[in-house]
């Protein structure tokens, strides 16, 4: 049977080859997605640094972690910062998934697409200590490359010999759907036939906690079973998390050239701004809807399609309503309040700059396994919010499309549009 490479349009179909992660979960993504679809919180009181000068003691750390345990040697572990060491693990195993032989490909058509929101914030907290406390000869000599967020894609580069495209993508917390959308368009349009793309976050430091705490945008629950709390009546902000998320995309034709097994296909990317607020998102939910249509348009789908939605979800008062408020515009009341709605913020917390790629992930197991996993920490409805949030796996559950949202500080919102794979476009 011939397969078509190619969408109606002519341009290139984009599929995803390998999925690699590190969550407050643990590492890899058969953990990520056992604790999504077991409905297990992840969060804990944090183990760090002491938080007892601060308003907020709860985060979705990732526990534990050695990165010489991963295949990082111990000059690397001491050089890089934890949010390049997050995209390492992830993406060794996003590529060890994929079976992609860089010996085998050209390294000038790959292509690095990887951001972080906030890059390396423990380095910029450390060296200020030290020029404040110890003067400028003290600053760690490397502490420009040690911090700056494109160090991670530009390790990853150097990690795997690719010599394409090498891009940081910041737009807060929608850096990780960012990262994948913009990868997919290049692959898409031809100016390269393979992307490592994702997100990475180190945000559980006492710096950010302080300021997103004084901001008002973190829960100051003491129970972590009752902190992170996606579209919940009770929800009084997100909590703080960390980890990174990686995939390779590949053209379909180069895929199956090569032999390899596609697991999703990303079928469109939708990329909106608010021009509201600096923070809030506009309440109408005007830009993610358009950012929805655009990702579901690409795909030649119509929200009479959409299986599900992975929404941001953070659990803040003015985040979850303003979904609702989208995906009611898009689909209309009385269908959208039927679309199944996920968080995987219930699980993991806000991973911030990594959510984007996490969630895409989460999403492309979703339609491939026909499900949809239930919102950890849900269970008393808001009448603000009136979308079907599940408390229970969807299962046997077919879906011609999802979409995976991102919203980010500054009115970035994002979407992606991931589809199973069908041999036929």
């Amino acid at each position: 049977m011939s397969i078509d490479v190619k969408r109606p349009d002519g341009t290139n179909r984009v599929v995803i080859t390998g999925m690699g992660a590190i969550t407050p979960a643990g590492v890899g993504v058969q953990a990520l997605w056992d604790a999504v679809m077991g409905r297990a919180c992840c969060i804990a009181p944090i183990e760090r640094f002491d938080t007892s000068d601060q308003d907020v003691h709860l985060a979705g750390e990732v526990r534990g972690f050695d990165p010489t345990e991963h295949g990082m040697t111990k000059k690397e572990a001491r050089r890089f910062e934890r949010f390049v060491q997050y995209a390492i693990v992830a993406s060794d195993e996003a590529m060890a998934q994929s079976g992609l032989d860089m010996e085998q490909e050209d390294p000038t058509r790959v292509a690095v697409v990887f951001g972080s929101g906030i890059g390396g914030i423990d380095e910029l907290q450390k060296s200020f200590g030290q020029l404040f406390e110890k003067g400028p000869k003290r600053v760690n000599p490397l502490f420009v490359p040690t911090m700056i967020g494109n160090i991670a894609p530009g390790n990853l580069a150097i990690r795997y010999g690719i010599k394409g495209e090498c891009l940081d993508i910041v737009t807060a917390c929608a850096t990780g759907a960012h990262s994948i959308g913009t990868a997919v368009r290049d692959i898409r349009h031809g100016y390269v036939d393979v992307a490592l793309a994702g997100g990475t976050e180190e945000s559980v430091s006492p710096i950010c906690l302080a300021g997103f705490a004084n901001l008002g945008a973190l829960t100051k629950a003491e129970d972590p079973q009752c902190a992170s709390l996606p579209f919940d009546a009770r929800r009084a902000g997100f909590v703080a998390g960390e980890g990174a998320g990686a995939v390779v995309l590949e053209s379909l034709e180069h895929a199956l050239a090569r032999g390899a097994k596609p697991l999703a296909e990303v079928v469109g990317f939708g990329s909106t701004g608010d021009a509201y607020h600096m923070t809030a998102p506009s309440p109408d939910g005007e830009g993610i809807r358009r950012a929805m249509e655009q990702a579901l348009a690409e795909g030649g789908f119509t929200a009479a399609d959409l299986g599900h939605v992975n929404a941001h979800g953070t659990g803040t008062p003015a985040n979850d309503p303003t979904e609702a408020a989208a995906l009611m515009a898009l689909c209309g009341e009385e269908a959208g309040c039927q679309v199944p709605v996920t968080s995987v913020k219930g699980t993991t917390g806000h991973t911030l700059g990594a959510a984007g790629a996490i969630e895409a992930i989460v999403t492309a197991l979703s339609v491939a396994h026909d499900c949809v996993p239930p919102t950890a920490g849900f269970a008393e409805a808001d009448p603000a919010c009136p979308v079907r949030v599940l408390t229970e796996p969807l299962c046997d559950y077919p879906q011609k499309v999802a979409v995976s949202n991102s919203l980010g500080f500054g009115g970035h919102n994002a979407s992606l549009a991931i589809a199973p794979f069908k041999e036929a476009n």
